[in-house]
């Protein structure tokens, strides 16, 4: 038995818009299934940055202990040459080899 034409299109109607709400829910979970992978993304990219931050400090850290004991040897080698200078000065003068 043949539907009536009010029916059928009613029918076509309701179906339509069923699959207009099928694309729509099918859009929406790629949404939030795409939210949830930003979400994820930057809580990963918050975590790195954390641990980046700690090599930073503890590279800062060595760097300075680095260069108070470079600072510390200069000061050394300064004193040394001119220790080394006034041992020098004080030296008697040689004399020339003998033939």
């Amino acid at each position: 038995m043949a539907l009536p034409d009010r029916l059928h299109n009613a029918v076509k109607s309701l179906t339509s818009a069923l699959d207009l709400l099928d694309a729509a829910v099918e859009r929406r979970m790629q949404a939030d299934a795409a939210r949830g992978d930003l979400e994820q993304e930057l809580s990963v990219m918050a975590e790195d940055r954390a641990r980046l931050a700690d090599d930073l400090d503890r590279a800062l850290t060595k760097t300075e202990r680095v260069e108070r004991a470079n600072r510390a040897v200069a000061e050394r080698l300064d004193r040394m040459s001119e220790a080394c200078t006034a041992l020098l000065d004080q030296a008697p003068p040689e004399e020339p080899p003998q033939p």
